[in-house]
């Protein structure tokens, strides 16, 4: 343990500020949400109003844990420090104060300023978790618990050699984005009867969802991860098509790559059809949780067919989706949203000439990878 860093309290802490109205803490969140993240702040308000504080609340404490893992002026056992005081606070066991004191300081100027606002007010983020009724707080506190715990287990091989294979990505994916699936669809089944009665079926692509969406995140920050010395692509596919990370400005390297990206976007564009079948068991009723879905899907469809359109893309801000595609998949998205068959001739036609991985591979992405 580097010399700064807190130490764990012997007791659980006393809540700090106490007199603190929850309105507050409660505004405080809304207002840190647009900097950390713009999609979701975009999402989060479709929701009904019993789901927008937890799943906001969920949304700040899953990035304050991924805001740990990207800082890179912190070694892997310094991660792991601070996920586990993390967890600790979480569960009460810790002092949120501490834990928040005692990593500011560490963040360097490579993590956004809004990113150092939501560590430095984690303590209000965690006033409002320990305020949600039990049901909800069991399920972002296990949530986080597991991702804490599992993205440590990719740090200290992290660098450019990529992930061992595509099943360590999966299981990469199923630690930061596709728990978040679960999560979410424990906080749905907590709100509505009618979505609790097909919790199995929904559990069975929860993690697939959150895969696709977080597979199409690294697929368009390939560039940036690598200018940051990181890699989670698979070496068996990258192996494959020969290509090496490393040295990847030969024009041979380049073919193959493409080829490996293309398999890539076939695996993901997979997991976003099981993504449209979860949401299309959600009931027709519930069209604030179908448009929550339905938009962070059809981005990240536009952003595959951007990518597959442009492979030779060495920034992802030339895959990024314009905001007109943004409102246009808002509006028609609105427009089918009650109807599964609209949807899915819509998501047919979105997808358009992506590559779809196939056979047992397809099978078993609509169970994810756990730890």
């Amino acid at each position: 343990m580097n010399d700064g860093q807190a130490v764990r309290t012997e007791a659980p802490p006393q809540r700090q500020d106490a007199d603190r109205p929850a309105a507050a803490d409660l505004a405080l969140q809304d207002a840190l949400l647009p900097g950390v993240s713009r999609t979701f702040a975009l999402t989060i308000p479709q929701l009904p109003e019993a789901l927008r504080v937890p799943v906001t609340n969920a949304y700040l404490l899953c990035r304050i844990a991924d805001t740990i893992e990207d800082e890179p002026a912190l070694t892997a056992a310094d991660k792991k420090y601070f996920h586990d005081e993390f967890v600790a606070a979480l569960r009460g066991d810790a002092s949120a104060t501490a834990f928040a004191q005692a990593l500011h300081p560490r963040l360097s100027d490579a993590t956004l300023e809004a990113e150092r606002e939501l560590i430095l007010h984690s303590p209000e983020v965690l006033h409002v978790t320990r305020a949600l009724p039990p049901a909800q707080r069991g399920a972002l506190e296990r949530c986080v618990t597991i991702m804490c715990e599992g993205m440590p287990q990719f740090q200290d091989g992290a660098g450019l050699d990529g992930l061992e294979s595509l099943r360590e990505m999966e299981r990469y994916c199923y630690f930061v984005a596709g728990v978040v699936g679960e999560m979410l669809t424990e906080l749905f089944c907590d709100y509505s009867p009618d979505i609790d009665a097909r919790r199995e079926e929904l559990m069975s692509l929860a993690v697939a969802f959150g895969q696709g969406l977080q597979m199409t995140n690294i697929l368009k920050d390939i560039w940036e991860d690598r200018d940051r010395n990181a890699c989670w692509l698979p070496r068996d596919v990258l192996d494959e098509a020969g290509v090496d990370m490393k040295s990847l400005q030969s024009d041979d390297s380049l073919n193959g790559f493409n080829a490996a990206l293309n398999e890539l976007i076939g695996v993901a564009h997979a997991c976003l059809r099981n993504a449209l079948g979860y949401t299309q068991m959600i009931p027709s009723a519930e069209t604030g949780i179908r448009r929550f879905c339905l938009w962070a899907i059809g981005m990240a469809v536009l952003t595959l067919r951007k990518i597959h359109q442009n492979p030779e893309f060495r920034q992802g801000g030339e895959v990024k989706i314009s905001r007109r595609s943004v409102k246009a998949t808002i509006v028609a998205t609105n427009l089918a949203v009650r109807s599964n068959t609209a949807l899915q001739m819509m998501f047919s036609l979105a997808a358009r000439g992506l590559p779809l991985a196939g056979g047992e591979e397809y099978r078993a992405l609509a169970g994810g990878a756990r730890g």
